[in-house]
């Protein structure tokens, strides 16, 4: 990994033109590049079958959720960020995929796709993540995402319902971080999955083939 040391610059930097000078300052203020972790999908089954073709919306976040940084939240409510750490994309995309391989995983529903796929919905999961972070003094990784099925056809709340979970965090750092997180994480998919498939879901009727 590339690192750089420029606590002088050489009288041959300061003639040249302003371009070479920031593209130099630029490599000066570089530094290793931040551990990318990925958040697992859990593999539980269920008993209940969801007969419904589910849509799994981007979940909603507040800008500070809405990007690949790790957050830490201390008592008094100051959001700072774990440094050299990040998600492997950005956090609600990142769970809009593993929530519908959570749903996959548990081979209980119809078919489960995100919009846009060319699937035919008959009920839409809309969410938002409400807290996603690891909370100090108690060092604890909270995952906190409200969830809503709505119906395709008329726009109708169907059911809602808020999901938490929290995990110990041995150290403030990245890899324990980022293992709490996704622990709280795959309790609360589960956990939405398992709500999913107990409410009862209009589906839209089958069309008859041509004949």
């Amino acid at each position: 990994m590339l690192s750089f040391r420029c606590a002088k610059l050489s009288p041959l930097l300061r003639r040249a033109g302003p371009l070479v000078l920031l593209g130099a300052l630029s490599a000066c203020s570089s530094g290793p590049a931040p551990t990318t972790y990925d958040l697992s999908a859990p593999s539980g089954r269920i008993r209940s079958a969801i007969g419904a073709q589910l849509v799994v919306a981007e979940p909603a976040a507040v800008q500070a959720l809405a990007s690949q940084q790790i957050l830490v939240r201390d008592a008094g409510g100051t959001v700072s960020f774990l440094g050299a750490s990040q998600w492997a994309d950005s956090l609600p995309r990142l769970v809009q995929a593993r929530l519908i391989h959570t749903f996959e995983n548990a081979s209980q529903v119809r078919a489960v796709a995100r919009p846009g796929a060319g699937a035919v919905a008959d009920v839409q999961l809309i969410s938002e993540i409400r807290s996603f972070e690891v909370q100090t003094p108690d060092s604890e990784a909270v995952v906190q995402i409200s969830a809503k099925l709505v119906a395709d056809q008329n726009g109708r709340i169907l059911a809602g319902r808020i999901f938490t979970a929290r995990v110990p965090v041995a150290a403030i750092e990245g890899p324990n971080a980022a293992r709490a997180l996704d622990e709280a994480l795959s309790s609360v998919m589960l956990d939405i999955v398992r709500w999913a498939a107990g409410v009862s879901l209009p589906t839209r009727p089958e069309e008859n083939p041509a004949t």
